[in-house]
């Protein structure tokens, strides 16, 4: 699951979500190295039958597969934290370059926005006050429908606490 932690106390609940990978480093390393090696002979055999330049395109397509697994890797480095307390909800963005944003909203007036469109695709969205916030844009269709059941729930049990 694409939650990294998720745990709710009687008065607290705290999600962390981040992007599924599903090649590991070693995986990954297994991969360029059979990728390297295939491109490699077969440029050898162009090679051998005379077609020498064809051997330099091998090579450039296993840097565009290097490449763009490694921007791969480098968007899986975000992550998105929500808390909640009976006081707010907190959702805290983490870029791949390391840079954080912060949004707050007052868990009574929140609501969690799970739109569906014709295709089967979902969004989520945190709305207040005329305002909405998309967010968990990288969990699968089915994820995002289990988490808006989990943090409506959350915020449900919160209410009920500030109130009661």
């Amino acid at each position: 699951m694409t939650y990294k932690d998720a745990q709710a106390q009687a008065d607290n609940f705290r999600a962390i979500l981040a992007p599924h990978r599903s090649l590991s480093p070693a995986g990954f390393l297994l991969f360029m190295l059979a990728v390297g090696t295939v491109s490699f002979a077969t440029g050898i055999v162009f090679l051998m039958l005379g077609a020498w330049p064809v051997l330099g395109f091998f090579g450039l397509d296993v840097l565009l597969v290097y490449i763009a697994f490694r921007l791969s890797y480098r968007s899986g480095r975000q992550f998105e934290v929500i808390e909640l307390t009976q006081e707010q909800l907190t959702l805290t963005r983490v870029h791949p370059s390391g840079r954080s944003e912060c949004f707050t909203f007052n868990p009574y007036w929140v609501r969690v926005d799970l739109e569906r469109a014709s295709n089967g695709h979902t969004g989520l969205s945190l709305s207040s006050h005329g305002r909405s916030l998309p967010f968990a844009s990288f969990l699968t269709d089915a994820e995002r429908v289990e988490f808006a059941a989990i943090l409506r729930s959350a915020l449900a049990e919160a209410r009920s606490l500030r109130v009661g």
